[in-house]
Protein backbone atom coordinates (compact mmCIF):
# COMPACT_ATOMS: atom_id res chain seq x y z
CA UNK A 1 0.00 0.00 0.00
CA UNK A 2 1.95 2.98 -1.29
CA UNK A 3 0.81 6.55 -1.76
CA UNK A 4 3.07 6.92 -4.81
CA UNK A 5 0.71 4.96 -7.01
CA UNK A 6 -2.34 6.22 -5.11
CA UNK A 7 -3.39 2.66 -4.21
CA UNK A 8 -4.94 4.01 -1.01
CA UNK A 9 -8.26 5.60 -1.87
CA UNK A 10 -9.52 8.54 0.16
CA UNK A 11 -12.96 10.11 0.03
CA UNK A 12 -13.48 13.48 -1.59
CA UNK A 13 -14.36 14.97 1.81
CA UNK A 14 -11.14 13.67 3.34
CA UNK A 15 -9.19 14.94 0.34
CA UNK A 16 -10.77 18.39 0.72
CA UNK A 17 -9.93 18.39 4.43
CA UNK A 18 -6.29 17.52 3.66
CA UNK A 19 -6.09 20.31 1.08
CA UNK A 20 -7.60 22.83 3.52
CA UNK A 21 -5.19 21.74 6.25
CA UNK A 22 -2.21 22.06 3.90
CA UNK A 23 -3.34 25.53 2.79
CA UNK A 24 -3.52 26.47 6.48
CA UNK A 25 0.03 25.15 6.93
CA UNK A 26 1.05 27.28 3.93
CA UNK A 27 -0.40 30.29 5.73
CA UNK A 28 1.72 29.48 8.79
CA UNK A 29 4.78 28.88 6.59
CA UNK A 30 4.17 32.21 4.85
CA UNK A 31 4.89 33.92 8.16
CA UNK A 32 8.35 32.32 8.36
CA UNK A 33 10.12 34.80 6.08
CA UNK A 34 13.56 34.39 4.60
CA UNK A 35 13.62 37.52 2.41
CA UNK A 36 10.67 39.66 1.27
CA UNK A 37 7.96 37.23 0.17
CA UNK A 38 10.36 34.27 0.09
CA UNK A 39 9.19 32.02 2.91
CA UNK A 40 8.37 28.45 3.92
CA UNK A 41 4.96 28.63 2.26
CA UNK A 42 5.66 26.15 -0.55
CA UNK A 43 6.59 23.12 1.56
CA UNK A 44 2.92 22.11 2.08
CA UNK A 45 2.31 22.52 -1.67
CA UNK A 46 5.23 20.27 -2.57
CA UNK A 47 4.08 17.77 0.06
CA UNK A 48 0.53 17.85 -1.35
CA UNK A 49 1.93 17.12 -4.82
CA UNK A 50 3.37 13.89 -3.44
CA UNK A 51 0.64 12.92 -0.99
CA UNK A 52 -2.52 13.96 -2.87
CA UNK A 53 -1.26 14.33 -6.42
CA UNK A 54 0.07 17.07 -8.72
CA UNK A 55 -3.22 18.99 -9.06
CA UNK A 56 -3.71 19.28 -5.29
CA UNK A 57 -0.07 20.30 -4.94
CA UNK A 58 -0.53 23.02 -7.55
CA UNK A 59 -3.57 24.39 -5.72
CA UNK A 60 -1.86 24.44 -2.32
CA UNK A 61 1.41 25.93 -3.67
CA UNK A 62 -0.32 28.67 -5.67
CA UNK A 63 -2.47 29.75 -2.74
CA UNK A 64 0.55 29.41 -0.44
CA UNK A 65 2.59 31.93 -2.43
CA UNK A 66 -0.34 34.31 -2.62
CA UNK A 67 -0.66 34.17 1.20
CA UNK A 68 3.07 34.79 1.58
CA UNK A 69 2.92 37.80 -0.75
CA UNK A 70 -0.16 39.07 1.08
CA UNK A 71 1.58 38.92 4.46
CA UNK A 72 4.55 40.77 2.92
CA UNK A 73 2.40 43.53 1.42
CA UNK A 74 2.97 42.44 -2.21
CA UNK A 75 6.53 43.83 -2.41
CA UNK A 76 6.77 43.17 -6.17
CA UNK A 77 3.20 44.34 -7.01
CA UNK A 78 0.02 42.29 -7.10
CA UNK A 79 0.25 41.35 -10.81
CA UNK A 80 3.84 40.13 -10.37
CA UNK A 81 2.86 38.00 -7.38
CA UNK A 82 -0.08 36.52 -9.28
CA UNK A 83 2.39 35.40 -11.94
CA UNK A 84 4.69 33.97 -9.26
CA UNK A 85 1.71 32.16 -7.66
CA UNK A 86 0.91 30.62 -11.05
CA UNK A 87 4.58 29.64 -11.39
CA UNK A 88 4.52 28.03 -7.95
CA UNK A 89 1.41 26.07 -8.90
CA UNK A 90 3.08 24.88 -12.10
CA UNK A 91 6.31 23.91 -10.31
CA UNK A 92 4.47 21.92 -7.63
CA UNK A 93 2.50 20.15 -10.35
CA UNK A 94 5.71 19.29 -12.22
CA UNK A 95 7.31 18.08 -8.96
CA UNK A 96 4.44 15.66 -8.34
CA UNK A 97 4.37 14.57 -11.98
CA UNK A 98 8.13 13.92 -12.15
CA UNK A 99 8.04 12.06 -8.82
CA UNK A 100 5.37 9.69 -10.11
CA UNK A 101 7.48 8.94 -13.21
CA UNK A 102 10.96 8.74 -11.68
CA UNK A 103 12.02 9.14 -8.05
CA UNK A 104 12.24 11.65 -5.24
CA UNK A 105 15.82 12.73 -5.87
CA UNK A 106 15.24 13.60 -9.52
CA UNK A 107 11.92 15.29 -8.69
CA UNK A 108 13.56 17.30 -5.89
CA UNK A 109 16.39 18.47 -8.16
CA UNK A 110 13.92 19.46 -10.90
CA UNK A 111 11.69 21.34 -8.45
CA UNK A 112 14.63 23.16 -6.84
CA UNK A 113 15.96 24.27 -10.23
CA UNK A 114 12.50 25.38 -11.39
CA UNK A 115 11.62 27.20 -8.20
CA UNK A 116 15.11 28.68 -7.81
CA UNK A 117 17.07 29.74 -10.92
CA UNK A 118 14.18 29.41 -13.40
CA UNK A 119 11.78 31.40 -11.20
CA UNK A 120 14.45 34.08 -10.70
CA UNK A 121 15.02 34.17 -14.46
CA UNK A 122 11.29 34.72 -15.14
CA UNK A 123 11.49 37.75 -12.83
CA UNK A 124 13.86 39.54 -15.23
CA UNK A 125 11.43 40.35 -18.09
CA UNK A 126 8.38 40.39 -15.81
CA UNK A 127 9.85 42.99 -13.46
CA UNK A 128 10.86 45.17 -16.42
CA UNK A 129 7.37 44.82 -17.96
CA UNK A 130 5.71 45.92 -14.71
CA UNK A 131 8.20 48.78 -14.30
CA UNK A 132 9.45 47.83 -10.86
CA UNK A 133 11.98 50.33 -9.53
CA UNK A 134 14.47 47.51 -8.87
CA UNK A 135 14.17 45.23 -11.89
CA UNK A 136 15.90 43.10 -14.48
CA UNK A 137 19.23 41.42 -13.88
CA UNK A 138 20.00 43.17 -10.56
CA UNK A 139 16.76 41.70 -9.16
CA UNK A 140 17.72 38.28 -10.57
CA UNK A 141 21.10 38.35 -8.82
CA UNK A 142 19.49 39.50 -5.58
CA UNK A 143 16.87 36.73 -5.59
CA UNK A 144 18.88 33.82 -7.02
CA UNK A 145 20.84 32.62 -3.97
CA UNK A 146 18.06 33.08 -1.41
CA UNK A 147 15.35 31.68 -3.67
CA UNK A 148 17.42 28.62 -4.57
CA UNK A 149 18.29 27.85 -0.95
CA UNK A 150 14.69 28.37 0.17
CA UNK A 151 13.47 26.18 -2.70
CA UNK A 152 15.81 23.38 -1.77
CA UNK A 153 14.75 23.62 1.88
CA UNK A 154 11.02 23.58 1.04
CA UNK A 155 11.32 20.72 -1.47
CA UNK A 156 13.62 18.52 0.63
CA UNK A 157 11.52 19.05 3.76
CA UNK A 158 8.35 18.11 1.84
CA UNK A 159 10.02 14.97 0.47
CA UNK A 160 11.39 13.90 3.87
CA UNK A 161 8.02 14.40 5.58
CA UNK A 162 6.25 12.50 2.80
CA UNK A 163 8.69 9.58 3.04
CA UNK A 164 8.30 9.53 6.83
CA UNK A 165 4.52 9.47 6.61
CA UNK A 166 4.60 6.93 3.78
CA UNK A 167 6.78 4.59 5.87
CA UNK A 168 4.41 4.85 8.84
CA UNK A 169 1.36 4.14 6.68
CA UNK A 170 2.91 1.01 5.14
CA UNK A 171 3.72 -0.59 8.52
Amino acid sequence: MKFKDMSIKISSNTRLAYIAMLIALSAVGSLIKIQGSIAFDSMPGFFAALFLGPVAGALVAGIGHFLSALTSGFPYTLPMHLIVAAEMALFAFIFGWVYRRSNGIIASIVATILNGPVAALVVVPTSIFFGLPFNGWPLFYLLLPTLTIASAANVILAYVVYKGINRRMIK
